[in-house]
């Protein structure tokens, strides 16, 4: 497992990705998305989750939140940023900080 990265999201985003060489999982909608995150979690360090499919998905990814990896990060999509992974950026900084560092609101 040892460095290895995942992407999940709609086809036209993560082509850029595959042309990189990360491992590229297409999902059209949430229920595809839990489904493959379900199989490559265990094999998987990084995985980014597009926004669209991460913000649905809020409770569900929760659970791993407490194992070191893999590290679930919410990126934009081609359609640009919900402001979703910012969201979750700011969230998790506060958590272990105990304040927004970056943000400052």
């Amino acid at each position: 497992m040892i460095g290895k990265i995942a992407i999940i999201g709609d086809g036209d985003s993560i082509m850029v990705f595959r042309a990189a060489g990360v491992a590229t999982f297409s999902a059209e909608n949430e229920g595809k998305a839990r489904e493959v995150l379900r199989k490559i979690a265990k094999d998987y360090q990084i995985i980014f989750l597009t926004e669209e499919l991460a913000k649905p998905l809020t409770e569900f990814l929760k659970r791993f939140d407490e194992e070191p990896y893999p590290v679930i990060l919410s990126i934009p999509s081609k359609n640009g940023s919900t402001g979703h992974g910012t969201e979750l950026l700011k969230s998790a900084m506060e958590r272990a900080l105990g304040v927004d560092i970056l943000f400052n609101n």
